[in-house]
């Protein structure tokens, strides 16, 4: 009889590997119970974790982690990894602040072999630590990189694949194949995988053989490892077919189910003896277990809030009040109406056309909406390539994505002067999922580059107006980056007006200090600004709307009223918007006291946006406690040495 509660036995992997397998698919039940039940009360990425709970047995099982290195790609799929390497009993604290991280970290467990966020990456940094350990000395060492869950319409991930693949290093690739990302694969990749599991010959003929090798065992143990060492050779003398993975240096075994966990046993036992590049390609559902996940995959790739464990009720919460359309939602709906009216505008997403609302204008213009896979780098440069021809993209990924696409913008948007429209959704702090996602260097990266305007809206009804500014012509290269979130009410019939470029935007007036904000913390201004003046502090605000180019008429002027002023950005301090202010002032020889807020020279970690920007320093008190300390300084009279006698 099966032992109960056998999750509650396991605090590491050693004692997973002291249970019998035919414990096994009870331990799976228990672990996608438990990802269950936890992220029904935090919610956090979901689908994912569930589809790959055998894989994740399995291979704790198999290998001697953390001996062996287990690299996750993205880190959607860990939750069960985390769950199983010690980090069961503060699981509850995932994603929030002061607790674990959503994501694999090395600094969190010796388990985690490399830190993780950003899709595709797995086996590059997979195929450097095996490396690593030959050089160390270390050759016995097996290294298994996870991709999947979209990672490879990425083209970092064939980088990789050609890379290792011409080595002989022993690395084994999985490819957790669930058709999905966050939205439905997209792409000739996606449609050769399905390709590679409806016509079976190949795989039929290799299993055949590999079956009647295994009858040999009694005369030679190694039959199929000598089949797996020759494979190329027995392939060529036998089969017709080969595949892309194959051609690129990697024994290729499968497809096979990655829910049969007795099966994922016994292939990875034998997978451990064979040496070289190899790539298992399983097949999983992604939210396998939770009826309403595997149903709607793109809508519980994250939980949408708190659940039922029943029946996938999102849990509405006491305390919230109506909120204003969130800014990605105004982005989509703008996009469409401003692309129902200008034929030239076309939609380019990474594989987030729902994150980001371009779906909106994909139903409704399909022709004119491009899904490109999880491939930053080509989404900018496809973009270029459109306006080089009098197109105008918009071109949507979210702000710490973008920065993989540096070098495009620089050299085929930026040089060239195209028209391409950069919107970037998630810019500043994000919240819950931490450093690797937090889109805080933007403005000061972007700012850099010739050419290139830098804008970030107030709220939403800017966000629009920038917008229609961009997609005007002769505009060139142009950035919008949002936060995520909501802002503040918008009157949707209300006319476009077009932005001057460069031109900041007056809040308020006053008398004893200037604020100039860049973006969504002006808001945080405006709520300062109200206790400060139940106090008699009178504060100037001024909306500034660009990075760059900086509304110099407006810092021509305030020298000549204040001697202070404050600057304010959801961006990273060093280089950001008060960075280009204080330059600018530098440079003309003009002396002003300027405090920068914003988020410091660190990596932010997780939590709500609310704590993280108490964290940083820029709430609505920091800034009010700011104002206070430079008002008094004001106000007090210079003590001189003769005062002091």
């Amino acid at each position: 009889m099966a032992q109960k509660n056998l999750l509650e036995t396991i605090d590491f992997p050693s004692d997973l590997r002291r249970l019998d397998e035919q414990d096994l698919p009870q331990v799976c039940q228990e672990l996608r119970d438990f990802i269950i039940r936890e992220v029904s009360s935090n919610p956090g990425h979901f689908g994912a974790s569930l589809g790959v709970v055998e894989l994740t047995v399995a291979l704790h099982y198999v290998y001697n982690t953390p001996y062996d290195k287990l690299v996750w790609d993205v880190g959607h799929q860990a939750y069960g990894h985390k769950i199983l390497t010690g980090r069961r009993n503060v699981f509850h604290t995932n994603r929030l602040f002061k607790g674990i991280s959503g994501f694999p970290n090395p600094s969190e467990s010796e388990y985690d072999a490399f830190g993780v966020g950003h899709s595709s990456t797995s086996i590059s940094a997979a195929y450097g630590i095996s490396v690593a350990s030959q050089l160390n000395g270390d050759p016995n060492r097996k290294v298994i990189a996870v991709i999947g869950d979209g990672s490879m319409t990425g083209g970092m991930a064939f980088e990789g694949l050609n890379n290792a693949g011409a080595s002989h290093n022993d690395i084994l690739v999985i490819l957790n194949d669930n058709n999905m990302s966050i939205d439905p694969n997209v792409g000739s990749i996606s449609r050769y995988l399905v390709q590679m599991q409806t016509s079976k010959t190949y795989n039929r003929i290799k299993s055949k053989i590999w079956k009647v090798l295994g009858r040999f065992n009694k005369i030679g143990p190694k039959a199929r490892t000598v089949l797996q060492q020759h494979q190329h050779a027995v392939k060529s003398l036998v089969l017709k077919e080969s595949n892309l993975f194959e051609s690129l240096g990697f024994r290729y075994f499968g497809p096979v189910d990655g829910h049969d966990i007795g099966g994922l046993i016994r292939l990875l036992g034998d997978l451990k003896e064979i040496s070289g590049p190899k790539l298992l390609h399983i097949k999983t559902t992604k939210g396998k277990g939770f009826v309403p996940a595997e149903k709607d995959a793109t809508k519980w790739h994250a939980a949408p809030g708190k659940f039922d464990i029943n029946t996938g009720e999102i849990i509405p919460d006491p305390n919230d009040t109506p909120i204003p359309p969130k800014y990605q939602l105004v982005f989509g709906k703008t996009l469409l109406d401003l692309a129902q009216k200008n034929e030239k505008i076309v939609g380019i997403t990474p594989a987030m056309p729902s994150g980001c609302s371009m779906n909106l204008m994909m139903e409704k213009i399909p022709g004119r909406t491009f899904d490109v896979g999880i491939a930053e780098p080509h989404a900018v440069t496809f973009g270029a390539g459109l306006a080089s021809q009098g197109m105008v993209p918009f071109v949507n990924i979210y702000s710490s994505f973008m920065q993989r696409a540096y070098d495009q913008i620089i050299h085929d948007v930026a040089i060239q002067k195209l028209n391409v429209v950069l919107c970037m959704d998630r810019g500043g702090l994000v919240g819950a999922d931490g450093a690797t996602h937090h889109g805080v260097f933007d403005i000061a990266f972007l700012r850099q580059i010739p050419n290139l305007i830098v804008s970030a809206p107030m709220d939403e009804t800017e966000l629009r107006n920038l917008m229609y500014t961009a997609q005007l012509p002769d505009k060139g290269p142009f950035s919008i980056r949002y936060p995520r979130g909501s802002g503040v009410k918008m009157d949707w019939e209300k006319p476009y007006e077009e932005i001057p470029v460069g031109k900041s935007r007056p809040i308020s007036q006053g008398d004893d200090l200037v604020i100039l904000s860049l973006g969504h913390p002006g808001n945080f201004v405006t709520e300062a600004q109200k206790i400060l003046d139940e106090e008699g502090i009178s504060i100037e605000h001024h909306d500034m709307r660009f990075a760059k180019p900086l509304d110099t008429k407006l810092l021509d002027e305030l020298p000549k009223r204040f001697t202070q002023l404050i600057t304010i950005e959801d961006g990273i301090i060093d280089g950001g918007m008060g960075s280009a202010i204080a330059e600018y002032y530098a440079s003309l020889g003009v002396t002003m006291k300027i405090i920068r807020l914003g988020v410091p020279d660190r990596f932010i970690e997780h939590g709500t946006q609310e704590e993280l920007y108490r964290e940083c320093g820029f709430d609505i008190q920091s800034i009010c406690r700011a104002v206070r300390r430079l008002v008094v300084q004001i106000e007090q009279p210079t003590v001189t040495a003769a005062d002091a006698e």
